[in-house]
């Protein structure tokens, strides 16, 4: 059972003050809530439909001996926790992980950087291709979208519980990692061809807003620009086809 109160208070996850404030969040569909009780991000609670129950018994199951809440929500009221036009009937709040290492004693070959990058779509692609591809640290500015939007989570497939993603971060940061020996390089549609690129042995991959491009603090602190070269009429690539072009690259470069 849940009270009407806690139910507001569940609800209230779909909104970044809140999410923000109680470090929680929601997650929707079958296989983003498996992935996350698969992980170390601790479950709080998982809703589902008598409709989802009644068709996946087993799972339900399964979720039973994973989680000690589940609570079944009539399909009026699982509407209020979700954000999607049609759910599958199943969703789950989960608290905020926090990444096992300090930005300071990353050692990692390859860090990628996220730099104003406003479409959650976009950012979840980029997630889920650092995942495919194992770059496991996301350093993610403050004048991004957050991470933990139900949107990004949903693009990601449930990458964000894979990785190790520090948010929020400033300049100060980076100028750390600078010093730390990592060499900062920023995609952009000018810069050296990545397909003849070669890496430092400590990188950070930035990839920015594609109709803005690098903001001001990363173009003044990278060391040096990667592009893509073309062949036809297009203006850009979408930020997200871009960084799983370089990603791909820098996978099997290193």
């Amino acid at each position: 059972m849940i009270s009407k109160n806690e139910l507001k208070y569940f609800s209230s996850l779909l909104i970044k003050k809140f999410r923000q404030q109680e470090e929680k969040f929601i997650v929707e569909g079958l296989r983003t809530v498996e992935e996350g009780l698969n992980s170390s991000y601790k479950c709080e609670a998982v809703f589902v439909t008598p409709a989802f129950m009644d068709s996946f018994p087993d799972v339900i199951t399964i979720i039973n001996k994973r989680t000690n809440r589940v609570i079944e929500l009539k399909s009026i009221d699982f509407q209020k926790i979700s954000d999607t036009k049609s759910p599958q009937g199943i969703a789950a709040v989960f608290n905020k992980n926090y990444p096992p290492k300090s930005l300071n004693t990353l050692k990692e070959k390859v860090i990628v950087l996220i730099d104003n990058i406003s479409d959650p779509g976009n950012l979840g692609t980029i997630i889920r291709t650092c995942d495919w591809f194992g770059f496991y640290n996301i350093l993610i500015t403050d004048n991004s979208v957050e991470y933990l939007n139900p949107k990004v989570i949903r693009a990601s497939m449930g990458s964000v519980f894979h990785l190790n993603i520090y948010d929020e971060i400033y300049e100060n940061d980076l100028v750390n990692l600078k010093t730390n020996g990592y060499q900062i390089v920023c995609a952009d549609t000018k810069g050296k061809n990545v397909l003849t690129y070669k890496p430092n042995k400590k990188t950070i991959i930035t990839f920015s807003n594609e109709s803005i491009g690098p903001s001001e603090m990363i173009r003044t602190l990278s060391d040096e620009f990667i592009t893509i070269p073309g062949k036809g009429r297009a203006e850009s690539l979408n930020v997200s086809s871009a960084a799983a072009i370089i990603l791909s690259r820098l996978a099997f470069e290193l």
